[in-house]
């Protein structure tokens, strides 16, 4: 019999609403290492929009664990975990909190004390040496698993999760990468796992969920867990769970857990398959790794592939994922960028989402559908960027009369231009702003007789111009070409001649571009002041896979390096530490530098709304927060004549 997404499925007697989960994640919305009311908003708001199960942030059961500064800890969360609870449950979603350890990749930066590990074996990014646990620190352990599990009881919780994923202490135990232990602890890999489950089973009962979060892949043939060791670990471990998550990932793969868009999307699904046919019905199987589109979890459950699916960032994009889904809406897409809900970096940001900045600030940003004291009047909106086109999606859902003028004969902005895997955001915003009634005047060019026509008529004015090219910091002679990204991305005509990329920002621009001009056989390299191509990539997970796209890819990279000048004998590059300097041949130079705000009308207008780019060039996150910021602060309150009287713009097209 097939199940739809939307469907209930229940759990040792717990009814879901749906078959969507949504996974645990660091959010950095902790205080201090309690759960926050902000946690609350932030779970009640997904579980309103329809998730069968959320899975909290998982809470490290004992103090010596203690991984980014506002990691949860497991004693300290029981009133949270209940707020939690109490919130979500109306809604038919069921609660399970996410109970851990991260052993030797955590961090001792907090704790200021050594780190835990099977053996003595160091952890690949920190490079950290952890303890060889002892007797003594096992039977702590356990005891601060079943602890941690009765404060998750006595919080009413539907259930816990255990975290056996890619940084988790118990998958640690469960390597031969981590564990090279001779007692029974490393003679028996899955004593530890073992005891420690039947030590929550019973604090949890029989009618409580058990759920696991097992690495069965850290793409580690040499040592570490393979599938087929995932699978003889499972047919152990399966009768003492009623949930299982199949992820992959470990010390050497951390980024493989949700890596950003250049993985495909649904990539466990063979080893979920097979996993689940292991497990036999004996329990419920979560597919997880970037499952994104309701149509891809649909026939996962359709093809035997799992019996729920993990849609964690989906939901991070649009918390009214299953709803939409249940009544045929087109959900806001994620487009896996990574930018901004990997939030494991020293800035510590909370947990948000470029195409959707209220995730994880719903207690601080009003609802966008919440009647407004001010009469809707006329906006017109210069600019169909994603900060335009957000700001006039907000103001249609808010009753607003919204033109949009475009110069281009598209919408989209940069984002069309320069970031192709992002359009699918700015394609969603087109068609929302159709949907809402939006008036596009595509090749429109907005004069300032246009602005003065717009203000009689009494609309409110909100600029969205976006950039323009910044000139280049250094000379330039000689016959060399000289384009910027967006330029590139538009299909511009290159001469021969090997391109260098300069790229002076460490962004995902410039190595997007190298390798798209060396995938079209263009001789490429890339020139950095880093020591690394594409320095800012490792927010999002992509730094190292990047540098081995460009490697293969044949991509040189001139690292460390500034261009000092381009003139007939080629391009002049110094490096910035030993001062020594090279001549380079350049046919083509792409630049990738930050742009500069196109403010012609904002020039003639200063005290007028600017959003996005316009203000500074900056991501689609700061462009799509300020446009639906002016949205909401929109204040015309007198009657307007626009509606009567639809503006006729003066250079339209």
């Amino acid at each position: 019999m097939s199940v739809e997404l939307t469907d209930p499925i229940t759990l040792v007697g717990r009814r879901a609403q749906s078959r969507v989960l949504l996974g645990p994640h660091p959010t950095n919305l902790c205080v201090g290492r309690r759960l926050s009311q902000r946690h609350v908003a932030y779970y009640e708001r997904r579980a309103r929009g329809g998730t069968g199960i959320v899975v909290t942030e998982v809470a490290s059961v004992h103090g010596s664990d203690w991984p980014y500064e506002r990691a949860p800890l497991a004693s300290e969360c029981i009133g949270g975990w209940r707020d939690v609870v109490a919130a979500c449950r109306p809604h038919g979603t069921l609660v399970l909190a996410g109970l851990g350890h991260t052993g030797l990749q955590g961090s001792s930066a907090f704790s200021q004390s050594v780190m835990w590990g099977p053996s003595q074996v160091a952890d690949v990014i920190s490079r950290e040496l952890p303890m060889q646990m002892e007797r003594s620190e096992i039977a702590t352990l356990m005891e601060a698993f079943r602890s941690g599990a009765a404060a998750a009881v006595s919080a009413d919780v539907d259930g816990v999760e255990l975290d056996a994923g890619p940084r988790g202490l118990l998958r640690q135990f469960l390597s031969g990468l981590t564990n090279l232990r001779d007692d029974e602890y490393g003679t028996d890999p899955l004593r530890l796992i073992r005891e420690v489950i039947v030590a929550v089973r019973q604090e949890l009962g029989s009618d409580r969920v058990l759920s696991l979060r097992l690495s069965c892949d850290e793409m580690a043939p040499w040592a570490g867990i393979t599938p087929d060791d995932a699978a003889a670990f499972v047919k152990e471990l399966v009768d003492f769970l009623d949930l299982l998550v199949v992820v992959g990932g470990g010390p050497m793969s951390t980024n493989a857990y949700r890596p950003d868009f250049h993985r495909p999307t649904s990539f466990n699904t063979a080893l979920c398959r097979d996993i689940r046919t292991v497990v036999a019905g004996a329990a419920s199987v979560v597919l997880q790794g970037s499952v994104v589109e309701a149509s891809a979890a649909q026939w996962a459950l359709d093809d035997g592939v799992a019996d729920l699916v993990e849609m964690t960032r989906a939901q991070i994009a649009d918390p009214d994922l299953v709803v939409k889904i249940r009544s045929g809406q087109n959900p806001r897409p994620c487009v896996l960028c990574n930018q901004t809900c990997q939030v494991l970096d020293p800035r510590n940001p909370i947990v948000t989402c470029i195409s959707h900045p209220t995730a994880g600030f719903e207690t601080i940003d009003p609802d966008e559908e919440e009647s407004s004291n001010i009469d809707p009047g006329a906006v017109l909106v210069v600019g169909a960027g994603p900060s335009g086109l957000e700001a006039a999606r907000v103001l249609a859902v808010r009753g607003h009369r919204v033109i949009v003028a475009e110069s281009a004969d598209r919408t989209g902005g940069m984002v069309r231009i320069a970031a192709p895997h992002l359009e699918s955001l700015t394609d969603w915003l087109h068609s929302e702003c159709r949907r809402l009634g939006v008036e596009f005047r595509l090749g429109s060019t907005i004069s300032e007789a246009d602005l003065d026509a717009a203000e009689r008529s009494g609309a409110t004015v909100i600029l969205a111009t976006g950039s323009r090219p910044r000139p280049l910091p250094f000379p330039i002679e000689g016959r060399t070409q000289c384009v910027d990204a967006a330029e590139v991305w538009g299909g511009v005509l290159l001469r021969e001649g090997p391109v260098v990329v300069f790229d002076p920002v460490g962004g995902p621009v410039g190595v997007a571009v190298a390798e798209r001009l060396a995938a079209c056989g263009r001789e490429v390299s890339i020139v950095t002041q880093d020591s690394v191509a594409g320095s800012r990539l490792g927010m999002t997970g992509d730094l190292v896979d990047a540098n081995s796209r460009l490697q293969r890819a044949g991509v040189v990279r001139r690292l460390d390096s500034r261009i000092m000048s381009i003139d007939e004998t080629g391009i002049r590059i110094r490096n910035r530490y030993t001062g020594a300097e090279t001549v380079a041949s350049c046919g083509v130079l792409v630049d990738c530098s930050h742009r500069l705000p196109e403010d012609t009308l904002a020039a003639l207008r200063p005290g007028a709304v600017r959003v996005g780019d316009c203000v500074a060039p900056r991501t689609v996150l700061e462009a799509i927060r300020e446009g639906r910021s002016a949205a909401l602060n929109v204040t015309t309150g007198r009657p307007s004549d626009f509606d009567k009287n639809p503006l006729t713009l003066v250079n339209e097209r």
